[in-house]
């Protein structure tokens, strides 16, 4: 049997990152499979600076015992832009449809994005894909006040929509279900505040953002704009849009470093603007002078992590996305609403990590060994 998917391609560390899952999964590589971690709460997990490191990624994933009713799945996904991020959540799906398959359930699916992120562009993609024969349609949702209604439309129309990975629709949206980040706002509080603590509390901060409209993105920087406002001796200096771009955000950073002698940190709401933030700094010599948290697995923002040029990276749990999104898609494709079989939100971790887990995160992630 070939199960046939259709995804953009893989970048230089997906594909490192791909080469270590196979291998944790195969038992090759000398990762341990670790025990089934504990159910995410709402809020980000949190590792504290010098203490042990709470595993960010499971790869060790198996398929639940419900028995799909059908042999043969087709489901239609579209995310935000092309970026390292959502390869790794394609890693997940791809090991799930494996296993699947591995049971004689063919899972084909489409999993593609624009170059940069449009709220215009992912509204054409869900109406074309609407007018296709998909079990199931999910969005990773680029603008809520744009893609919503247009959820909405096509459940009317009578196809299955989830939302998934790290933004969901706004709140009354009708997707049936949602795999994912649930906690963006906990997490971008939860950096800020490590932040803060690093600054003893005093300081400029500057708030790189992302994408302009996306859930995930403005729900951290709003995370983060309340901590700052809880310290009387720190402000918010500037807040600025990268559209998850490094290089955008290399300029933007240059530009808030060169308007502001005297800023103290950086709190960097997605996974390109960390890697921007941080040559910024870098390429104006203030790597000694300002604090940069961030989020995510960017295997150029972890080698900023281990030599300290970062002082803490979000790390989202992408597999595990990856995988239970599959596997919701299959329920829902059956027909089955949210309930005993699956959540109506399924709520994934994050993991603060620090300095003395970058090199741990580096190997397991990307096998660099110092």
């Amino acid at each position: 049997m070939v199960r046939k998917t259709l995804r953009d391609g893989m970048g230089r560390g997906a594909r490192a990152l791909a080469a270590l899952a196979a291998a944790c999964l195969l038992g090759l590589s000398g990762c341990e499979a670790g025990e089934t971690p504990p159910a995410p709460s709402p809020d980000a997990a949190v590792s504290e600076p010098g203490g042990a490191q709470v595993e960010a990624v499971e790869f060790n994933h198996q398929l639940d015992e419900y028995q799909p009713r059908k042999k043969r799945y087709n489901f239609y996904f579209t995310y935000k832009t092309v970026h390292a991020w959502w390869d790794a959540v394609a890693l997940g799906m791809e090991d799930a449809a494996r296993q699947y398959e591995e049971q004689g359930v063919i899972v084909e699916y489409e999993y593609l994005a624009p170059a940069a992120a449009s709220a215009e562009d992912q509204v054409r993609r869900l109406e074309e894909a609407a007018g296709r024969d998909f079990d199931v349609i999910g969005v990773d949702v680029a603008d809520v006040e744009a893609v919503t209604p247009v959820i909405d439309s096509l459940i009317d129309q009578g196809r299955r929509v989830m939302t998934f990975s790290s933004s969901d629709a706004s709140e009354g949206c009708r997707r049936i279900a949602y795999v994912g980040n649930t906690h963006n706002y906990e997490d971008g509080a939860a950096l800020t505040e490590a932040l803060c603590e690093a600054l003893e509390g005093r300081g400029k901060v500057a708030v790189l953002v992302g994408t302009q409209g996306a859930p995930c993105h403005e729900d951290r920087a709003r995370g983060a704009q309340d901590v700052i406002a809880r310290y009387p001796e720190m402000e918010i200096v500037e807040v600025a849009y990268d559209g998850d771009r490094a290089d955008r955000a290399y300029d933007l950073t240059r530009g808030i470093l060169d308007r502001n002698s005297d800023l103290a940190g950086i709190v960097c709401c997605n996974m390109s603007n960390p890697v921007g933030a941080a040559r910024a700094v870098l390429a104006a010599g203030r790597e000694n002078e300002v604090v940069i948290v961030g989020m995510d697995h960017d295997q150029e923002a972890l080698g900023y992590l281990r030599d300290g040029v970062i002082y803490a990276l979000g790390v989202q749990d992408c597999y595990s996305i990856g995988f239970n999104t599959i596997q919701v898609a299959v329920k829902i494709a059956d027909g089955l609403p949210p309930g005993e079989e699956y959540p109506e939100k399924t709520e994934e971790r994050t993991t603060i990590v620090y300095q003395d887990g970058a090199a741990e995160m580096l190997r397991t992630l990307y096998g660099e060994i110092d």
